[in-house]
C-alpha cells in the first residue's frame, strides 16, 4: 500500500530539488549589480510619487476579507450541486441542509450590510 505513494513522493521530492537548485544557480551566477538604479521601487515604468509604505484604510482590508469568507463559502455549493439528483430521490434532508446554510450566509450577509462595511466615506 505504501508502495502506492512512492512516485508521488519521487514527483515531490524532484519538485523541491528542483526549486533548491535554481535557487542556488541564481545566487551564483545572477548579477550583483546594486546601485540606487536597481534598489529603488518600480511603478510601472515611472518614477514613485509616494513612499512605498502607505497607511491604507481598514475598509480594504475588511471588504476583503468578507469576499473571501463568502467566496470560499460558495464554494462549497458546487459539490452539492454535483450529488444533488442523485441523493433528493432518496431524502429531501439535503435540500434542508443548504436551504440552512443559504440562510446563515445571507443572516451574515445582512450583518455585515447593517454595520456598514460596504459604504465607503
Amino acid at each position: 500500500m505504501i508502495g502506492d505513494y512512492l512516485p508521488v513522493l519521487f514527483v515531490f521530492i524532484m519538485a523541491a530539488g528542483l526549486a533548491v537548485l535554481l535557487l542556488v544557480l541564481t545566487h551564483l551566477v545572477g548579477p550583483r549589480v546594486k546601485d540606487k538604479v536597481k534598489l529603488s521601487p518600480y511603478e510601472s515604468g515611472v518614477d514613485p510619487v509616494a513612499p512605498a509604505h502607505t497607511r491604507l484604510n481598514i475598509r480594504y482590508f475588511i471588504v476583503g476579507l468578507v469576499f473571501i469568507i463568502f467566496d470560499i463559502e460558495i464554494i462549497f455549493l458546487y459539490p452539492w450541486a454535483v450529488i444533488f439528483s442523485d441523493f433528493i430521490k432518496r431524502s429531501p434532508f439535503i435540500l434542508y441542509e443548504m436551504l440552512f446554510f443559504i440562510a446563515v450566509l445571507l443572516f451574515g450577509y445582512i450583518y455585515v450590510w447593517r454595520k456598514r462595511v460596504f459604504e465607503w466615506e
